[in-house]
């Protein structure tokens, strides 16, 4: 496994974060505790340091089992959390949302299910439409001078409200807004038009999710596979729905065969060509498996053109600059 160090902060990070979301049965779909603690050590053991969940994720279960698989080692991953959502299906409108009053209650329960005494990065999970940025920097302040949390991040906010967000915490000279976290995969470029160069531009480390378009780009779905498209409601889950995508798609597998690689693990690498830490969220440990072959897949400038080509959204921005760097680098991505 790589490392990158994290947009402007000194973390370490490897170069694929885990997603736990499917870490619990709480939502009627993901791995029970046995499978979730399998995942976890395969990921530990390739070398992976960089975990992802949230309060909301299985209804707090996610955050349960972690906190018993990080026992006595708790120190060699970046753990990073996020809050917005609430932690049960029937959560209080006063713990959910961005407000401080949300923030303190989630963080502090939160920090009990996970068994530590902070949050390495701890994200709103998604904008409220209510709480001003302001109040949003001012909670991430106070979390982080009590120790709670160290660093801050936004997930899932349109670049104008990331780039206040930033502002204003420079200007009031509050913890900085060190992350951005967005969906981002060869059936969603759309934040390459302006998430991704904002980003950049700001130097904040950049965590991306669903780069397999929730499982559509496995291709697990033409062999009549259900998944997320039936297991979470269809949400987070990118249909074969247009013929573009039927061409992506095929592109994919193409690609793959070229390479005796897996539909996966071409995703993934190349999602990995941005800048940006994927983010995956396997349900089993041999998906786990195939996903991590994509840290030793190396994309060719031909398959990378063709994967561009296919996936194409003529979106009003540059051609990314594709991220390279050898087997034992740390690589810094800041403007």
């Amino acid at each position: 496994m790589r490392y990158d160090v994290f947009g402007r902060t000194g973390l370490r990070v490897s170069e694929i974060a885990l997603g736990t979301g499917t870490f619990g049965t709480g939502w009627g779909h993901g791995a029970d505790a046995a499978e979730s603690g399998r995942i976890f050590d395969a990921y530990a053991e390739a070398g992976g340091n960089f975990i992802d969940t949230a309060d909301v994720y299985q209804f707090g279960q996610s955050e349960e089992l972690l906190g018993g698989l990080l026992a006595g080692r708790r120190e060699s991953f970046v753990l990073a959390s996020k809050y917005t959502s609430g932690s049960s299906p029937n959560a209080d409108r006063l713990v959910t949302g961005n407000s401080r009053k949300a923030m303190v209650a989630s963080v502090e329960a939160s920090l009990k299910r996970l068994r530590t005494d902070r949050i390495d990065i701890y994200w709103a999970h998604h904008p409220d439409g209510l709480t001003p940025s302001e109040e949003i920097v001012r909670g991430f302040d106070d979390l982080a001078r009590a120790g709670k949390i160290l660093y801050a991040g936004l997930s899932n906010f349109a670049a104008w409200r990331l780039s206040r967000a930033v502002t204003v915490a420079e200007m009031t000279r509050s913890v900085p807004i060190a992350a951005a976290q967005f969906e981002h995969s060869l059936v969603h470029r759309h934040p390459e038009a302006d998430l991704l160069p904002a980003s950049e531009a700001l130097g904040l480390g950049v965590v991306t999710w669903s780069p397999l378009g929730g499982g559509m780009l496995t291709a697990k779905y033409r062999q009549g596979e259900k998944g997320r498209a039936e297991g979470f409601g269809g949400k987070v889950f990118r249909p074969e729905d247009t013929a573009q995508r039927t061409d992506i798609l095929d592109t994919v597998l193409a690609v793959a065969a070229e390479l005796g690689a897996t539909p996966d693990q071409v995703a993934v690498a190349w999602a990995g060509t941005h800048g940006t830490v994927p983010m995956i969220g396997p349900r089993s440990l041999a998906q786990l498996k195939s996903n991590l072959g994509a840290t030793t897949l190396e994309l060719s400038s031909e398959h990378l053109d063709k994967l561009d080509a296919a996936s194409d959204l003529e979106l009003a921005a540059p051609p990314r600059r594709r991220m390279r760097w050898g087997a034992n680098e740390v690589r810094r991505v800041v403007p």
